[in-house]
């Protein structure tokens, strides 16, 4: 990092024609020096910390596009001279932290400068990595399912976990709202359904992945990160919203040595674009899957949003691998050709209830949907 390092910012705002310069403005210094200009009396700060207007786009008659770039050196912690690294919660805090108070301002996109992202660090394995790990060839989807509904208890659950692993699923992640219930301990529940994992494998000769749910505060998280590495647990899934971005990004990079997968859980409690928060930010941030809910679910996200997310999660980024767009939220067995078409084979495929339709643990036919789902997924992709 240097002085002239800048991250280019783009924010959507909401203004008139006579006063959008000024409010364009406005937020390069509320997010750079916070006082008025003519406070600013040192030139070394106006040069290269002030935050300069780079362009304005009308977009509709109300509202703007505005690139505002920013110092870098604002978003840094000490390091060894030119090694300063980046500070997430100050990066996030410089970004969009006061400008975020005002209603008619939403942070579109963030560009940052070489070497800036990489020093964040990105996934660990990506999707390329996930289907390594469960033996997946590239010509087909990834395909997860879901352990729910909440209340069952641990036995329940991993009876679940086996099915699930025993009929081809790749991913058997934890409900998201699973944490350390009385009536499923995190502890106790980790070690039941990872048994179930390497059961199912001993059987079958074919490699799944669990990912219980990590939620709490940053010593719980750690806590239970020991879990996962004591059993041997292959994959993780965290909310980066619920435990906090740096949070996340810290639990990532010293507590686990898995796949992440990112729950969306809490993301549309501020004015972030969707596909930059989940496709880029979380990307960055270390996760390896990204979960969103996708538009022929319960949720109705746009179609193009949700082409935008995938798009923005696997595009080409020099030092960040790529991570898996998990569409979710109702998907159904019978739409998975469907759900083949929009994406490709470049995809991790979520199905919870639409499985769970079909009985319990205990009934075949659970079994005979899943085998369904994974065959379905696999034979609509060209040969």
């Amino acid at each position: 990092m240097n002085a002239e390092d800048r991250i280019k910012v783009r924010y959507r705002i909401r203004a008139t024609p006579d006063t959008i310069d000024a409010f364009a403005l406005a937020v390069a210094v509320e997010q750079s020096v916070e006082v008025p200009l003519d406070v600013v009396r040192d030139a070394w700060i106006r040069e290269h910390i002030v935050g300069r207007v780079e362009a304005v786009t009308p977009v509709d008659t109300q509202h703007y596009l505005v690139d505002v770039s920013l110092a870098t050196d604002t978003m840094t912690h000490e390091g060894n001279g030119s090694n300063d690294a980046p500070d997430i919660a100050q990066a996030l805090n410089m970004i969009f932290g006061n400008s975020s108070m005002h209603d008619r301002v939403e942070l579109v996109d963030v560009n940052f400068p070489e070497g800036f992202a990489q020093a964040i660090g990105g996934p660990r394995f990506g999707i390329d990595g996930i289907r390594e790990q469960v033996g997946a060839a590239k010509s087909r989807p990834l395909t997860c399912a879901a352990l729910k509904p909440q209340g069952l208890p641990t036995a329940e659950l991993a009876r679940l976990c086996g099915v699930f692993a025993r009929s081809g699923i790749d991913v058997i992640k934890d409900d998201h709202g699973l944490a350390d219930q009385r009536y499923a301990p995190f502890a106790e529940r980790v070690r039941a359904c990872q048994k179930a994992i390497v059961e199912a494998e001993r059987d079958t000769g074919r490699r799944a992945l669990y990912a219980p749910n990590l939620v709490g505060t940053p010593e719980t998280l750690a806590a239970n990160a020991r879990v996962l590495r004591e059993e041997g647990v292959g994959a993780a899934l965290v909310a980066p919203m619920l435990v906090g971005l740096p949070a996340f990004h810290e639990l990532v990079r010293r507590h686990l040595q898995v796949p992440v997968l990112a729950h969306p859980a809490f993301c549309g409690s501020g004015r972030i674009d969707r596909a930059l928060l989940l496709g880029k930010l979380y990307r960055l941030l270390g996760a390896d899957a990204v979960i969103y809910p996708h538009y022929m679910g319960r949720f109705a996200w746009p179609e193009a949003l949700c082409g935008d997310i995938a798009r923005t999660a696997l595009t080409p980024w020099p030092g960040i691998r790529p991570a898996a767009p998990v569409p979710a939220g109702g998907m159904t067995v019978e739409r998975v050709p469907e759900l083949v078409r929009f994406y490709g084979a470049d995809v991790m495929l979520l199905i919870g209830g639409s499985l769970l339709q079909a009985g319990d643990a205990r009934d075949p036919a659970l079994a005979e949907r899943t085998r369904a789902f994974v065959s379905g997924a696999a034979s609509v992709m060209p040969q």
